[in-house]
């Protein structure tokens, strides 16, 4: 493999989060809908209907633009549609309405942490475009179904340059692709649905030439892993081809996810193949300082952010990834930091722990109805003495159950705070020694850990409110340690 150097580019199809398709007003989520049912004259491709542009695409487009610094300098920008002209089955119109030399978002990056680096992936263009319907292809049968739900549904399709060489680049740079998305609202970019879809291009050329190998397409992958997998496989390939003096067909392939293996599908077309012309039923397209101005003000929280903050208050690297895959534990830990300034860096590990560990989330990862003041208040709470880490994890429960409702409250109704007197705990202890002679014998006589017995007892003996470190504390002096 030294022979050869790996060179990659991916395209990414990101559907955008839009109520309604991009041409007409079918409704634009499908996910359960019966086949052929989000459908009308116009993403049917019916003779005489015509297309009428989405607002709400373009928003989002230009909104995905600011998160990919598309726009970091540019400030007014004229794009246009056109047709790419192919016929498949699930293309009803048997033309695509997309963008071919003016797209509406032009050169940009995008930036991620790798094995201790910072990689940058440059972005070559990104462009808006209607999604073909889907074929489906029932098990042993010798024909094919078309569900059109899917046709006309707002694509931005993000074309990288080729500037990444191993699988591990390749997963990093879709994974963050994934974040900046679902982080400027673009798009839920469900992987499951398809919302995000990536076509991996693979080419090998001799290690320090510069011109680039012949290149294969394999498209429509819905994983992180698949996207590495397609690398490594495709570069193991295309290096056996070579070696035997064989040549590496241009063509797009397929993955089969069980084999971890790709395979042919068609030859892959060239740009004139598609008879590329400006789209006749659509006027050209201005982008006003308003409206990228109005974009960037709705960019707030970006995952570079994110990570700076966990990284400034010292979360682990495991617990990093687990909040940035998860945008509502994100968004509410954000607030948290940005809105109480005051929270020393303990409250707010205290806290993460909490949200990560102890959250009962639900289906759409929401951990219910979170207070940033509130999880502060607790968190001051526990170091405080006041409840123990065992209550805290109670009242951190009904906190997220109901909206309105202060973690005093919850200490008060559900009597958690923790007995902290001296003297009353002085009390306790000693009833429990009465009550225990065996196991006080067995500690005076060395056996150290049956102190934990004892110290149990004592917690139940004051319905779990007793101070553990206090009871430890009291109960080494009355029994006076433990022999060596």
């Amino acid at each position: 493999m030294s022979t050869y150097e790996t060179v990659i580019g991916i395209e990414t199809h990101v559907q955008l989060a839009t109520k309604s398709k991009l041409f007409c007003g079918c409704n634009n989520d499908s996910r359960e809908a019966e086949p052929n049912t989000h459908v009308c004259p116009v993403c049917l491709g019916f003779p005489g209907a015509l297309p009428v542009l989405n607002e709400a695409a373009v928003r989002l487009a230009l909104r995905g633009g600011v998160a990919l610094h598309a726009y970091d300098k540019v400030r007014r920008l004229h794009t246009k549609f056109d047709r790419k002209n192919y016929f498949y089955p699930d293309s009803p119109m048997n033309y695509q309405i997309t963008q071919y030399d003016e797209p509406i978002i032009g050169r940009g990056w995008v930036e991620f942490p790798l094995d201790g680096a910072t990689k940058r992936v440059g972005v070559t263009r990104a462009h808006l475009e209607a999604d073909a319907g889907k074929l489906i292809h029932p098990p042993g049968a010798d024909y094919s179904l078309v569900d059109l739900n899917r046709a006309g549904t707002p694509l931005l399709e993000i074309v990288s340059e080729p500037d990444m060489c191993s699988a591990a680049e390749a997963k990093a740079y879709a994974q963050e692709l994934y974040h900046l998305m679902r982080y400027a609202d673009v798009s839920d970019a469900d992987l499951y649905y398809g919302n995000m879809r990536f076509d991996v291009n693979v080419s090998l050329r001799p290690a320090g030439a510069k011109k680039f190998g012949t290149r294969t397409e394999s498209k429509n992958l819905n994983s992180f892993r698949a996207v590495a997998g397609v690398v490594d496989y495709e570069t193991k390939r295309q290096a056996e081809l070579l070696a035997a003096g064989k040549p590496v067909t241009q063509e797009t392939r397929g993955w089969d996810e069980a084999k971890g293996v790709t395979f042919s599908q068609r030859t892959k077309e060239e740009a004139h193949d598609y008879r590329y012309f400006p789209e006749p039923d659509l006027p050209p397209l201005e982008i006003t300082d308003k409206m990228l101005g109005e974009a960037k003000k709705e960019r707030a929280i970006t995952p570079s952010f994110v990570r700076s903050q966990l990284a400034f208050i010292g979360v682990k690297p495991e617990d990093v990834d687990t909040v940035l895959f998860n945008l509502d534990i994100a968004m509410d830990y954000m607030e948290t930091i940005l809105l109480q300034k005051d929270a020393t860096q303990a409250q707010l590990t205290r806290i993460l722990n909490w949200m990560i560990h102890d959250s009962p989330q639900g289906e759409s990862g929401s951990i219910g109805a979170y207070k940033p003041r509130e999880a502060v208040a607790l968190a001051r709470a526990v170091e405080a003495g006041r409840i123990s880490a065992t209550a805290a994890k109670r009242v951190w429960s009904e906190l997220l159950d109901t909206s309105h409702i202060t973690v005093e409250e919850i200490i008060q109704n559900l009597s958690l705070e923790q007995v902290s007197d001296s003297s009353e705990l002085e009390r306790i202890v000693e009833e429990v020694i009465a009550a225990n002679p065996e196991p006080v014998k067995q500690y005076q006589a060395g056996e150290a850990k049956v102190l934990g017995f004892l110290v149990g007892q004592v917690m139940k003996a004051s319905r779990g409110q007793a101070n553990p470190p206090m009871v430890n504390a009291i109960l080494k002096k009355k029994l006076g340690g433990a022999k060596a």
